[in-house]
Formats: structure tokens, sequence, C-alpha cells
């Protein structure tokens, strides 16, 4: 159906919440804030980390928000590393698509090298064409930075591509790529906020997405 087909990481292909709200709870309580909800700090995942600590504290100084992510991977970074894991049919989807001859990549908010290091632990790096990450870009998602690199990596068009993700800042970024664009509801963004941007297709889950997709 596709040449490529790109995925966010965080609740797309899978789940580093505990570790993600452990650099939260240690970045803001340094920084003077009380300890974040559980929830609350869900529903940024997949945001910048700087507009995350701006979400939960409401706090735009720019010197705060720059001290934060030191802060926040302090404890964050090596948790994800060993304890991040993929959701069910994430290791299916992708060897499929390999199977296939589907060009994959990850497009995420994420230090490359933290997915690098999770994607080799699961066996599934040698399957992937590119990951892009952080450093890759200078604006995240919904600006298309970050896609239109992968897809200029894997000389493929946006046409013949196609975004999976679990935010609207996915879809928007799909949209702003002129690809298409599935919706994983694997996150906390619920079918209906994704409307507006005419996705292809909303999916359940990861093996109702490989079914989708016919591989």
């Amino acid at each position: 159906m596709f040449q490529a087909v790109c995925f966010d990481f965080d609740y797309t292909l899978g789940d580093c919440t505990d570790s993600i709200v452990a650099g939260f709870r240690h970045g803001l309580t340094a920084l003077g804030w009380p300890e974040p909800d559980r929830e609350a700090v869900r529903a940024t995942i997949g945001y910048l980390l700087e507009d995350a600590y701006t979400m939960l504290t409401g706090d735009e100084d720019p010197e705060n928000r720059a001290k934060f992510r030191p802060l926040f991977l302090e404890v964050a970074q090596e948790l994800q590393r060993r304890e991040a894991v993929l959701f069910p049919g994430a290791v299916e989807l992708l060897q499929a698509l390999h199977a296939h001859g589907v060009k994959t990549a990850i497009v995420s908010t994420k230090r490359g090298d933290t997915l690098e290091i999770i994607m080799d632990r699961y066996g599934l790096l040698q399957d992937l064409e590119t990951v892009i990450g952080s450093a890759d870009v200078h604006r995240p998602k919904p600006d298309p930075e970050g896609l239109l690199l992968a897809m200029e990596r894997m000389g493929v068009k946006p046409e013949n591509t196609l975004f999976c993700g679990d935010t609207v800042l996915d879809a928007g970024a799909a949209q702003n790529a002129g690809c298409h664009f599935a919706a994983v509801l694997n996150g906390t963004t619920p079918a209906g906020d994704f409307q507006d941007f005419n996705p292809d297709y909303i999916a359940s889950d990861l093996f109702d997405l490989q079914q989708w997709l016919g591989v």
C-alpha cells in the first residue's frame, strides 16, 4: 500500500511511561515544583520536553525551560534505554513491513541514540531505514522537518509514505509534510481528536494497523 511507513515512538510503538514520569518528578521537584500527577505527565508525552514543562507548570521562562531538560535526562535517559517496552504487535508489524520490502523509520521527539538502543535491544534496529530524533531537527512536530528528513533519507515521496502516530502533533506533521496518516490509539488522545486531520485510518492497536496495511 505504501513504499515507506514512518512511526512516532512514545504511545505508538512503545511505552516509556514509568521512566518519563520519574524524569518529570525529578526535574520538576529540583526546580521547586511539586511532584506532578502521573496522568498529567502522560497527557504531555509526545510534546517537546520544554513545552511539556510549561504545560505542567505554566512557567514560560526560557531559562527555566532550558534547565528542565538536563534534569529530566539525569533520571529518565538510562531508565528509558533499559526499561522501555514495545506495545503488543510492534515486533510483528515492523518485521512484516521489512519482509514485504516496505521501508520503515522512526520520527520522534525522543533522543535518537536512545531510540536506537531501545530498538536494538528488541533486535529491530536492522529493520529500520533511519531514526530521526530530537537532535536531528530544529523544529519539533507538528513541523514536518523530521518527516521530510526521513523521506529524504529513504528516497521516497510524501504521496507514497504513511506516518503513524498517537497525537494531533503527529497528525499535523503528516498533514504539513503532505504524506498519509494513520492514528494509533495506544496513547491518551481519543479517536475524535483526529477527525479534523482526515486520517487514512484510525487503528485501535498495532495488530489492527497491521491488518489494515495488509502485511
